[in-house]
């Protein structure tokens, strides 16, 4: 049986869910406290955390946080916080998925099931490895296993284009999603930022291989 951990200090929501998932062969362990919440993920078994971010004690973003440095359990942000700077705090301190509320107990076992249908994949399904690794707990990118000197905006940048790999980015989409990165900022900045990080990564900058612009839409970062 699937087993999650759920902090989440609705009782009466956590109880739906709880109901709702326990007749699909999900068990859910639900805790009010976040801090009882750590303490249960350091001691306990669980194959996913589902996180509310309006909770007492302790931010939501901060316990993913907390999360993310003990454990790579899959986490999914079940939250009323629609703000674009909740959601990119928290995919960038390592949430795999977010659920706005209110939303239906059905389309959060959806999201339950593609999670970890992903982390279950066997080694033949797993994905070719990468050039490029973002490893947020310690802010470094590395190259082939080689760590890259960047500033945090280059590091950002990188770590974004990491998540995003092979998919195309937008310069509006790294205005949104980069905290380094000032809204106010021109896209022509952008391309001077990418242009360093080019420097830093290409053996030819001017022939980027891994970096490439994508006319009228961004950039792609080759990553395989």
């Amino acid at each position: 049986m699937t087993k999650i951990l759920m902090i989440e200090d609705d009782p009466e929501m956590a109880e739906l869910i709880a109901e709702f998932l326990s007749r699909h062969n999900i068990s859910v362990e639900n805790y009010d406290s976040p801090f009882l919440g750590l303490s249960a993920l350091d001691i306990g078994k669980y194959d996913l955390v589902i996180l509310d971010l309006s909770l007492p004690e302790i931010d939501g973003i901060e316990v993913c946080r907390e999360i993310r440095l003990k454990s790579d359990i899959p986490i999914i942000i079940s939250s009323a916080r629609a703000d674009i700077s909740d959601k990119s705090a928290c995919f960038y301190m390592g949430a795999d998925d977010y659920l706005p509320k209110p939303y239906e107990p059905q389309e959060l076992l959806l999201r339950i099931h593609s999670i970890l249908r992903r982390c279950n994949q066997t080694p033949a399904e797993s994905e070719p490895s990468r050039v490029f690794e973002a490893d947020i707990k310690k802010h470094e990118i590395r190259k082939h296993g080689e760590r890259l000197h960047l500033t945090n905006a280059e590091f950002e940048i990188m770590a974004y284009f990491i998540k995003q790999s092979n998919f195309v980015v937008g310069r509006e989409e790294l205005l949104t999603n980069v905290e380094s990165i000032s809204y106010d900022s021109s896209l022509k900045s952008i391309d001077v930022m990418i242009g360093r990080i080019r420097n830093k990564i290409e053996e030819d900058p001017k022939n980027p291989q891994y970096i490439i612009s994508i006319r009228g839409l961004g950039y792609k970062l080759i990553n395989e």
